[in-house]
């Protein structure tokens, strides 16, 4: 049965019928939450510092990492609450706020993602003109842009989300409060919502996407058209952390999304939605950084730097 009144909050459920589970899975989060948020702060303060790092890609890697930051606190807390013991119960207000900045971040860094291969795009097709093209001013409308498309994408979708006629039990078959888990609680008509999902879906995540495929497919070419070996090894490297990350990105949450009533949905959407909540924002940073020159290089002038210092 429907409840019309606002609920006071929400059961999510994660793995509840399995605690020895739910135990290793905290462990497991846990870890991967510390490592998010080390790699993470790590490549915003670096490119902050680092003078040879004020180049518009890790001004667009900062903006991921800040993504990143924010999107895995606005749930992970919560999720190793609920793991940790028997209360599994989230508020309204929390439920909510979880779902608009899961959205917006999520819409975002869909943006994001295809700002940043622009961004390798001009740098491998157009080499000579990158620094005329890729300016200061384009790359703050840019990420301005990345941010506003975030706004527009969660002003959408969470108020009609909020608003079905959930059952009167409340318990969400998942670990946070995202769009599939609240449409599958719901007891009423959720045709709309099914419907603005997979409008929101095409727009956040088919079509960037696409642009995506096609610039690597450009890109493809220039690098094959590249005569020294040497030469098609630094171009392949600068996309291929980027390309790395596109894919996690978008095979878990267009796994989840796209179906959101359907049967694998609702049983392998709670390890999709780990995965993309817990693991991707912890792997985009090591990627970044374990085949990144430069990352390497800024984290051997930071320490050099101390040494020196100490020394003296």
């Amino acid at each position: 049965m429907a409840n019309d009144t606002t609920p006071e909050g929400f059961i999510l459920l994660g793995f509840s019928g399995n605690p020895r589970l739910e135990m290793a899975l905290f462990v497991l989060v846990s870890i991967f939450y510390t490592v998010t948020l080390m790699g993470n702060i790590t490549i915003i303060l670096l490119s902050r510092i680092d003078s040879h790092l004020h180049t518009p890609m890790y001004l667009f890697l900062t903006q991921l990492s800040l993504l990143d930051l924010c999107f895995t606190t606005s749930c992970i807390p919560q999720m190793l609450i609920n793991l940790w013991g028997p209360d599994k119960t989230i508020s309204y207000l929390g439920c909510t706020a979880q779902l608009y900045i899961f959205l917006g971040l999520g819409a975002a860094e869909c943006v994001l993602l295809l700002v940043m291969a622009f961004d390798r795009y001009v740098a491998v097709c157009r080499p000579l003109h990158y620094a005329v093209i890729m300016h200061p001013q384009l790359c703050q409308k840019l990420v301005a842009l990345v941010w506003m498309s975030g706004v527009f994408g969660t002003l959408v979708q969470c108020p009609t989300t909020m608003k079905l006629p959930f059952c009167q039990h409340h318990q969400v078959d998942d670990f946070v409060c995202e769009v599939p888990a609240l449409i599958r609680l719901s007891c009423g008509d959720t045709l709309v919502n099914e419907l603005q999902i997979s409008v929101i879906g095409s727009i956040f995540l088919m079509v960037p996407l696409v642009l995506i495929l096609v610039s690597y497919g450009r890109i493809a070419k220039a690098v094959l058209a590249i005569q020294s070996k040497e030469g098609r090894s630094k171009a392949f490297r600068t996309c291929s952390s980027h390309l790395g990350v596109v894919f996690l990105f978008y095979c878990t949450v267009t796994a989840v999304y796209i179906q959101p009533r359907s049967h694998f949905s609702v049983k392998g959407g709670k390890f999709l939605t780990l995965f993309y909540t817990v693991v991707t924002p912890t792997l985009n940073p090591l990627i970044y950084t374990l085949r990144n020159k430069d990352i390497k290089g800024a984290l051997k002038r930071l320490f050099g730097r101390d040494r020196n210092t100490n020394e003296e």
